[in-house]
Formats: C-alpha cells, structure tokens, sequence
C-alpha cells in the first residue's frame, strides 16, 4: 500500500493493488490531476498523461490541464473548489505546490467526523501543501488510501498564513477532472416518507447538480453522487462515487466543458456559506470517501458498505448484535399511561421482542405536537413513577428500555422557550416561521450546546435507558446566530452541524453503552456524518412494505444494512394507508435492523403467532444481515418495477437470504428463473423458504442444489396457475441458503 513520491517527475501516487490516484506539480508550480481510477503500475512516470502547464481558457488555446485543487479567477471557468477573498477584494489565487508528507495512518478532522484506522498499517495518509504566497493562504490535501479497499478519503485544511483577514466564500472537499462526459448521474432523492429513490440521467453540457440549504442534508437529496457507465449493471463497468461524511447544507456537482471533459465539486454548499479566517486561523472542510469500481455498481456499494459499517460506525455498538424493538409511537401516539406502556411492553416480551422504546409525548405537558419540546423532565401525570420506575417495570419483563429525544428542538409554548426566547434561531426584529409546532435551538452557539450536554447527560443518567432516537423534525428558517457579528452570518449553517456533532460526541462518549440511532422526520438527515455517532438510522417514517422496497433499494447504493432501521407496522398502513400481508412487512425489514411499529395487544393468536416466529427467524440470522454482503437482483427502479429481488450473503459464503417480492398479483405468470450472486461455485447449498409453504416453487428448489447452478441456472419461480390466483398482491418469499459439506 505505498505512496510513492517520483522527484524526477514530481509525481505523487497512491496506489494499493485495486486503484491508483495520481497527481503531479505542473511547470508553473500548481497541482495537477493525472488518472483516478484503475491500478496501475507503480515505479513509472505518468506525466505524459496530462499537459505540463496551465493557461486557462483566456487564452483560447482549449481546455485547461486537469487541475487537482482549482481555484476561481485565473481562466479555469469551470466551478471552483475554493474561491477566497482577500483584503483587497480580490479572489484570484495562485496555489503552488510547497512540499508534502507521507505518514503512515489516519489522522482525525478537528470537529468533525469522518472514518478512521484502528491500526496505522490499515492506510496511508499523504498530505500536500500548497500555497498562495501573495495573500498568505495555505492549503493542505489530506488524501488517505485504504490498504483493502479501493477508496481514497479526502478532506482540505485552509489556513491563513498571511497578516489580512480572509474570507472563504467556497471550500469544497475535493474536486476531480475527468477526461470525458460519457458518463449517467445517479442520484438518491425524494421527499419525505420516498427518501432516497433513484434517478439517473445521462451527463450533457453544463452543471448538473444535487444539494440541500436546508441546514440538513435533507430528505429531497442524499449527499451521494454516482457516476457510471451507461452500459454498466451491477455486476460490470466503471463507476465513480462520492459520498460527503457531513449532515448539513452540501452541494455534489458535475460539470460538462465544452471539450466534453467532467469536473465533479462535492462539499459544503457555497450558497450558503461563507467563512472568515484571521492570521493563523485554520478551517477543515467535511471528508468526502471517493469509490471506484471497474467491476459494476455492486463492487462499489460493497466498498462503501464495509468502510461504513466497520471504520465510519464506531463505539460500543458497532460490532454487537442490535435488539428488537417496538416502538408504542404508531400503538399510542401521545394518548398513553405508564399502564397502557406495560401492557404493550409484556405482549411484546412475550414474541421474544428484546427493547421497548418509549417515543414522543413522555415530557412536559406534551398531549399533541404543540407544546414542551426543550422541557426534557418526566410528564408525572402519565408516568407517576418517572422515566426509572417504568425502564425497571420493563427490564423486570426481560427487556431493554429506550426512549426518543428531540433536542435540536423548542416549542414556543414550552418552559425552556419562556426563559430562552433568544435561543431559538430567528433574525432580530422579525417574526419567526413556526413549522410543525416548533423553533430550532441555535446549535451554533456553545451555551446551548452545554445546556443540552447536561440535561440530557442527568436525564440518561436518571433511568437504565439503553437506546435513544435521536429526533429532528423541521428545517431551518430565518436562518441567522446571536453568537456571529452581521459580516460573519455565512458562519451559521456549518456551525450548527459543528455544534449538533459536539453534542453527539460528548453524549456518546459519556454513555457508551447506549445505543443510539439518528432521526430527521424519518429519514431526513441519512448521512455518513451521522453514522459515525449513532450507527443506525430511522430510515423512513414510511413503514409500509412496498415503499420501503425502493427506499431500501436506494439507500444500500451508499449504506449498509446496518444502518438501516426497518420495522414491521400495522395495517392499513398510517402513511399510504395500504394492506399488505404481516409476511411481507418483516420480509422487507428483516434486511435491516429489525423491529416493530404496533401495538402486540391487538393482534390476534395467528398473528401473534407469526411475529413470535419473525423475531425467531431474525435472532437466528441477523447477524448475517448485519454483516453480509447485500447484493441487489431485481430493482423496483428497472423495468414496470413489479418484481423485486435482493439477498445478503455471509462473508465466507457459507450461508445466504435471498429476499424475492411481486408487487401486483399477475395471472398465470409461467415460469422464470431468477439468478444469485456472491456464492460459492464449488459448494453446495441447501436451500429452504421462509415462510415455510407446500408450494410448487418451495418444492421445486427444495433440497441440496450446487453454488454454480444456482448463480448460473438460478431459482426456479414456477408457481402453478391455481397457487398464482391465490396469492394476491405484495407477495413476499425468502430463500435460505445453507452450505453443506
């Protein structure tokens, strides 16, 4: 895994047998890019591979060089990835290469997350300066290489060196040139209760781009960009991601030149950012973790997965089997008692589920939306013996005690408000915009930041609680901080995410035994930066089993199954109000971290007998789908999206899930054959469903069938004319796959 540094040529690769990253000083001194992608040789000189000095367009002679950190104003007029004003009000910078450092490692981001080596032989970081010696402006880039993956880690420090104030007016975390535009954008979007779909479009001329200003990375976009091949699947071709380790305002942009080459910028959002820096001042933009794959869009994901799950999630639970939950959130509402609670909390011991989550309205005088966010003390009308006397009634029952929290939050009719109106976020003489009953406290300000950090540290202290939902229900408006002066207002967004992950990390380090998983109105605020305090996220507050099929769909492109949160609800469903069989629901969300949205009291003996029976199955196997490798078959995005097919499969491919569902019924479908990944040619695996069926197609694959058949023949689905009538709509089946000697 070395990274050579060539003198001769002044060439810097990094390279570790599955990809190579490339760059060298030009002639005038600046940095230019060379090649990102597949591995190639090392000990040569790849100079020829790009122009040995930068003119710009101004010129008119073509296209610029490729250049590894572009600034603004010195005719590269593609996007730049930093524009800095200096005291005389220009922005032209003129970065020239100063020297550079190979140190084996990962050294961590001031203030904010990013991924991390448990051993300094797991990567190796190189760290290049260059600097600006007119205004005095330093920057260093931090390139990481993974000595078992094909990733590079990249983040930028920008320091004032010089005697004047500076101010960054964008700073992204990385950009790339590549030398042609045949490339699709894939994208994850949506809306709320359909985060993170996918969409793809074919690159053309210009700027083509997803964001959030928001002050979250937000429902509608996901702060992922992939760039593939139009000829590549899942299996075949090149694909480029990014993914930025951040959870606030960001912006993942290509742009098309007139000479059909791509430059994609990925960072903070520059529309609504803006930084000062006094002399000797520094500022660290967010990591962003660039994927290639020349083997499909598979390959990536797998990589994104494994870096995620294993050196982005950290603490206590990143290695532990998840409990079982059930959340009384779609039982109850906020119309409970601590009576209501236990009942809901021994039926549900009794199915074997291991956590009870106790969600909003525990609090103040919470009965509805409307009021005592901020008052984090116990509602002693409905839980007489406090938050310790219901988590001991439930731990008596066998089960762990969790509780949902919303901190980033203030309700204009709540204690904290009266005493605090000032630390709701809102611009001085202007009325505030109050969405969903509630303002946003100003994290960017250390006082409130304290508040929080020891209120909730008493509050998890007070109870033997064993998880938090960590909530956050509404964007932000009026956007502005008491803390910042009027010229550094631009300061704000980054610094209420710098505030909310200084909560996190003090909150998680004080209970590390605590489980946490994040929460934004569902999936709102899905990001890496949030994986790397609470290691599951609530994936959607759709819960019904067919939208869930794309939301999952799309969210495993950048995310394990680790990360996702996925419970079995009631029917008809509180979000779309469909019916879908009880099978179904925990067929979906057993690929994920399994729990319930129901009251158990309601259900009937079949029913009850069915859960008792998915929680089996799941403590049996969720390991598997923990830690497998998840592997996309048929999409809901391809074709009428009426079959859909996915499995997990175990490192050592001794064991499988293959999960198959139809969405509407078809008469006489006939039979067709539906081929696996990630097995073992060589051996054989005995295959069974789930739920157990007499059916034709359970009959059929039934038995011991060999590794190459099933990747190469596959499943046979067959069912006979009176069995396809009688299944229904939103039908769900999985396969067990079980090596034998």
């Amino acid at each position: 895994m070395p990274i050579e540094w060539d003198a001769d040529a002044r060439q810097l690769h990094l390279h570790n047998g599955r990809i190579s990253y490339i760059v060298r000083v030009l002639a005038d001194g600046s940095l230019g890019q060379l090649h990102f992608g597949a591995a190639l040789a090392d000990g040569r000189s790849y100079r020829h591979l790009g122009g040995d000095e930068f003119h710009g367009f101004a010129n008119r002679l073509g296209e610029p060089v490729a250049l590894e950190y572009p600034t603004a104003g010195r005719g590269d007029f593609r996007v730049p990835a930093l524009e800095v004003e200096q005291p005389d009000g220009s922005t032209v910078l003129e970065l020239v290469y100063a020297g550079h450092r190979i140190r084996p490692g990962k050294p961590a981001i001031p203030s904010l997350p990013a991924t991390y080596v448990e051993r300094d032989d797991e990567a190796e970081t190189a760290e290049v300066l260059l600097r600006d010696t007119s205004s005095g402006t330093e920057v260093r880039l931090h390139y990481t290489m993974f000595r078992d993956l094909p990733v590079i880690a990249r983040s930028v420090r920008i320091t004032n060196a010089g005697s004047g104030t500076l101010r960054l007016r964008c700073a992204m975390s990385a950009a790339l040139d590549l030398p042609d535009a045949q490339w699709e954008l894939l994208q994850l979007s949506g809306e709320w209760a359909r985060e993170r779909h996918v969409w793809t479009r074919q690159l053309g001329p210009g700027r083509q781009a997803i964001s959030s200003r928001r002050g979250a990375s937000g429902h509608e976009h996901n702060p992922c960009l992939v760039l593939r091949r139009p000829s590549a699947t899942e299996e075949h071709g090149e694909a480029y991601g990014f993914s930025l380790v951040y959870s606030g305002n960001f912006l993942a942009e290509a742009d098309v030149s007139p000479f059909g080459t791509t430059r994609v910028r990925i960072g903070i959002n520059p529309e609504t950012f803006s930084w000062t820096l006094a002399p000797g001042e520094t500022f660290a933009t967010p990591e962003v973790i660039l994927v290639y794959s020349d083997a499909g869009l598979g390959t990536l994901s797998d990589t994104y997965h494994r870096l995620y799950r294993e050196r982005l999630a950290r603490g206590t639970w990143r290695d532990r089997p998840r409990p079982i939950l059930i959340n009384n959130w779609e039982a109850t509402y906020f119309d409970f008692d601590e009576e209501k609670l236990i009942r809901i909390a021994a039926s549900a011991a009794e199915l074997g589920i291991e956590l009870f989550v106790l969600d909003d309205g525990w609090f103040g005088r919470r009965d509805a939306d409307t009021s005592s966010l901020g008052d984090w003390s116990v509602d002693r009308r409905k839980l007489p013996h406090g938050l310790e006397g219901l988590a001991r009634r439930v731990e008596a029952l066998g089960m762990r005690f969790g509780l949902w929290i919303e901190p980033e939050m203030v309700s204009p009719r709540s204690e904290l408000f009266a005493a605090h109106p000032d630390w709701a976020i809102g611009v001085p003489g202007r009325a505030r915009t109050e969405g969903r009953n509630q303002y946003v406290l100003d994290m960017a300000r250390p006082e409130i930041v304290d508040h929080l950090a020891a209120t909730l540290s008493a509050l998890l202290a007070s109870a033997p609680i064993s998880y938090v939902k960590w909530d956050m229900n509404r964007n932000i408006s009026e956007p502005y901080s008491l803390a910042l002066p009027p010229d550094r207002q631009g300061e704000f967004f980054h610094r209420y995410m710098l505030g909310v992950y200084e909560l996190y990390r003090r909150l998680t380090e004080a209970f590390p035994d605590v489980l946490f998983e994040s929460c934004a109105g569902g999936g709102g605020r899905f990001d890496p930066g949030l994986l790397a305090y609470a290691p599951q996220t609530w994936t959607s507050d759709d819960t019904d089993a067919v939208e869930r099929l794309r939301i999952q769909w799309g969210t495993s492109i950048c995310y394990p199954l680790s990360a996702m949160a996925a419970h079995v609800s009631a029917v008809p469903n509180h979000q779309v109000g469909r019916v879908t069989p009880l099978a179904t629901r925990a067929a979906v969300a057993f690929f994920g971290v399994f729990g319930y949205e129901l009251d158990p009291t309601t259900m009937s003996p079949e029913e009850r007998r069915a859960v008792a029976e998915q929680v089996a199955f799941y403590r049996a196997w969720r390991e598997l789908f923990r830690r497998g490798r998840f592997l996309r078959l048929r999409g809901p995005f391809e074709g009428d999206g009426n079959e859909i097919a996915w499995m997990v499969v175990a490192e050592d491919a001794c064991s499988a899930i293959v999960g198959q569902y139809t969405v509407l019924n078809v008469p006489h479908p006939g039979p067709r054959r539906l081929r696996l990944r990630g097995l073992d040619p060589a051996r054989a695996y005995r295959v069974s469903t789930w739920p157990a069926t007499e059916e034709t197609t359970a009959r059929l694959n039934a038995g011991v069938r060999g590794g190459d058949e099933l990747m190469r023949a596959g499943l046979l689905l067959a069912p006979d004319r009176w069995e396809a009538a009688a299944r229904g709509d939103f039908s769900a089946r999985l396969f067990v796959l079980e090596a034998v000697p």
